[in-house]
């Protein structure tokens, strides 16, 4: 039985991302998404009837499995005996670390997608909705968890990690580790929250 329409959506997206963390957004054709997913020519057609809707579902699923990390770091944390900054710090630091290495090929085809979507005013429109998206879903995130953190905040600290993560990942793997992602995750919060 074939797999629904949402799975193998996500089955191209994958094979998306992993070709723009390869090759680079030139790589990312219909047909290369379907050998890399290993699905029949005209498979990605039907689902994306456009090369820059392929690029568009790429970014979609980026942003998917990243509010899904942070649903699941949240839901790991320890108890909250820390306050909020300590707490924020403490996510940031292993959300970028996981980030910058276990997903690296992720956030490399995010990078790739934002340099391309200069070029495309489609993915421009596309990235700008997922970054606010990413505020909206941050701002809902930290109150979930009881972090009192100003919703006018959160803007900053989205960008500042965006800044922060592009900065690991095009990095040598061996130069990104828990100790840097800490330092790093302390001044976001520093800089967005200030230093009270």
């Amino acid at each position: 039985m074939p797999p629904p329409n949402r799975r193998r959506r996500a089955e191209l997206a994958d094979a998306a991302i992993a070709l723009l963390a390869e090759t680079g957004v030139h790589g990312v054709t219909h047909r290369a998404v379907e050998k890399r997913a290993g699905l029949p020519t005209g498979t990605a057609s039907n689902y994306f009837r456009s090369r820059e809707a392929l690029l568009v579902a790429a970014a979609e699923r980026v942003g998917e499995l990243h509010y899904a990390d942070m649903d699941a770091a949240g839901s790991a944390e320890r108890p909250r005996a820390a306050g909020t900054r300590e707490r924020a710090a403490n996510l940031i630091a292993g959300s970028l670390l996981t980030a910058a290495t276990v997903y690296r090929d992720r956030y490399l085809a995010i990078f790739e997608l934002r340099l391309e979507s200069l070029r495309r005013p489609v993915l421009a429109d596309a990235l700008r909705g997922l970054l606010q998206r990413s505020v909206t879903f941050t701002t809902g995130h930290h109150a979930d968890l009881d972090l009192a953190i100003p919703p006018q905040a959160v803007p900053t600290l989205v960008a500042l990690y965006g800044g922060a993560l592009f900065t690991l990942v095009s990095s040598a793997p061996d130069e990104v580790t828990p100790e840097l992602t800490r330092e790093l995750a302390g001044a976001i919060v520093r800089a967005a929250l200030g230093d009270g």
